[in-house]
């Protein structure tokens, strides 16, 4: 057998171990990461695969590469509306929190280790930073349901803290190795990353939008592809012109996936794949690096570490940084649990390798420790945590019918698969009643594994599904029909105009809603307006105000009646 072959056939293998390992992950509550880091580690020359793999410049590509795309694919689901939340206290975090970090649990490896202080404080440098593969995998498939705030700032931390982490590595291992001294140049470095990588990471999400949006492709599966070349692109010229190319492909993913173009469901589909996979062959490639022999030599000293990373520095970085962010102290202790390490300091520690620094076999070999026993304890314990501390929300029920709508052009459109749980607002009501937007329709119901195309009279109940055509911009309203009471957003926007039929009650959109607009609860919005109005004063763009809600009426049949109204939810007040 050729070795081509068998390289092939043992990352078949290798690859159905780590999609095995994954379910394994789901039922045990052990995160993936530390899943696929076993599965390497049982590969590599002391476990029973017995894979002797030490290339260290190879293991730093592969897991530079699989970075690039779990991030992007994060990117690619992180709403604007996150990243409004959360950018400043995120900001904060993957700065100033990651410097913090690396300071105190470098002081704390000068003192256990016996290194000088500049390698105790690149030691820290390495574990300092948030791991996005591992916040990614916990917080979105890993079981944890928290408010929406925190896991924003939590996410957008992790995905915007690499270029300090990366900064500080790479500006201690240059010092080391004498190539620069402590001062100004350092500080210029790491302007140029977070500069270099968020200018190019924006142009290129709007470069790759445009040219996904109009260029005429003759298969569909081509577009996501498109859209990883601008990611490949984003992260190449960012680095190429001393910017980090971390920032900058998270950032391009933002731009795609807020900016939905052609087939955006389907590039979701396939970024979803891609991470996966990347996750399961960048952590299997670091876990083969490992050798376990070597890592009972640095019980006792990564311990310390551990101990000095998880219940000194990060809560003080935590602290510091979220001060004036009206936190909770709950909140605030959760993000301290939830400072996840992963992928990220194992890449970064095959840095002092690549310049042949003598200490890099220990430090590797301490923070390989330090991430596997942070990643086992922390993130197996954050669902606990979250519960404890009052800060979980309940999971929405899984959905057993997928669908997606696909052209070669850009619709304007969605197909979303509702679960009427017993607290939906839509669960026991008829289908007439369920005052839904207009353009909304329910095109069928799955009950009991049976399809039912539904009528006005049609009773909707517990544990249907509800397969709904809309708009993604009357998404919100839809949402407040159908999902669980305890899972939907108190706020609707203030900047959306939501279109409603004017025979609407407005008892229903009361109920449905929960908007206090004032008149008679079974007046129709159109006989409340003429009520406000007159009838005389009835006009397409005239409108009516009741505290926060404005009815405007949109368009009016042939005998006057109003068929639809805009409603608009006014900012600031009451």
């Amino acid at each position: 057998m050729f070795l081509p072959d068998a390289v092939i056939l043992v990352s078949g293998v290798l690859l159905l171990l780590g999609i095995a390992s994954s379910k394994f992950s789901a039922r045990l509550g052990v995160p993936v990461l530390v899943m696929f880091l076993g599965l390497g580690m049982l590969a590599g020359s002391e476990g029973i695969g017995g894979i002797a793999f030490e290339n260290y410049p190879l293991a730093h590509g592969i897991g530079t590469l699989a970075l690039a795309m779990i991030l992007f694919d994060g990117g690619l689901r992180t709403p604007y509306r996150s990243l409004a939340a959360a950018w400043k206290p995120a900001g904060v975090l993957a700065t100033l929190g990651v410097f913090l970090t690396a300071m105190i649990t470098g002081l704390s490896a000068t003192w256990v280790l016996g290194f000088s202080p500049l390698e105790g404080l690149l030691l820290g440098s390495i574990v300092g930073s948030t791991d996005a593969a591992a916040v990614f995998s916990v917080l979105r498939s890993g079981g944890v349901q928290i408010r929406r705030r925190l896991s924003d700032t939590l996410e957008v931390e992790s995905g915007s803290n690499d270029p300090m982490a990366i900064f500080l590595t790479v500006g201690l291992m240059q010092v080391l190795a004498g190539d620069r001294t402590l001062g100004l140049g350092l500080g210029l470095l790491f302007l140029n990353q977070i500069v270099v990588g968020a200018g190019v990471g924006w142009l290129f999400g709007r470069l790759g939008v445009w040219v996904i949006n109009t260029i005429q492709l003759d298969s569909a599966g081509l577009y996501p592809l498109l859209a990883t070349a601008f990611a490949f692109l984003s992260f190449g010229f960012a680095a190429e012109f001393g910017g980090s190319g971390f920032l900058a492909v998270y950032l391009t993913g933002i731009v795609i996936g807020n900016r939905r173009p052609v087939f955006h469901r389907g590039s979701l589909l396939f970024h979803d794949a891609a991470a996966w996979l990347s996750q399961i062959v960048m952590f299997t490639v670091l876990g083969l690096l490992s050798f376990p022999s070597r890592l009972f030599g640095v019980v006792g000293p990564g311990l310390v570490i551990v101990a000095t990373l998880v219940f000194v520095a990060r809560p003080i970085a935590v602290w510091v940084s979220t001060l004036g962010f009206r936190f909770t102290v709950r909140e605030q202790t959760f993000l301290c649990w939830g400072g996840l390490k992963g992928a990220v300091p194992i890449t970064l520690a095959t840095f002092p390798f690549l310049l042949g620094l003598p200490f890099a076999p220990q430090m590797f070999d301490v923070v390989f420790f330090v991430v596997l026993i942070s990643a086992l304890a922390q993130g197996w314990t954050l669902p606990w945590a979250a519960r404890k501390l009052g800060l979980e929300r309940p999971r929405s029920a899984e959905s057993p019918v997928t669908l997606e709508l696909s052209s070669l052009r850009h619709v304007e459109g969605d197909i979303v698969d509702y679960f009427v749980a017993a607290d939906s607002k839509a669960a026991n009501r008829m289908l007439r009643d369920l005052a839904l937007p207009d353009d909304v329709v329910v095109a069928l119901i799955v009950r009991d594994r049976q399809v039912q195309l539904p009528k006005g009279a049609f009773r909707i109940l517990p544990g249907d599904h509800a397969v709904v055509v809309l708009r993604p911009n009357v998404r919100p309203l839809v949402d407040r029909v159908f999902a669980r009471r305890e899972a939907v957003e108190v706020t609707l926007p203030s900047d959306l105009e939501f279109p409603l039929k004017g025979a609407t009650k407005v008892g229903d959109i009361e109920r449905f809603y929960e908007i206090r607009l004032g008149p008679d609860p079974e007046l129709t919005l159109d006989a409340a307006i003429r009520q406000r109005l007159g009838s005389a004063e009835i006009r397409e763009g005239a409108s009516v105000r009741w505290g926060q809600i404005e009815l405007r009426v949109r368009q009016r049949s042939e005998d006057g009646q109003i068929e639809t109204v805009g409603m608009v939810i006014v900012p600031g007040n009451d």
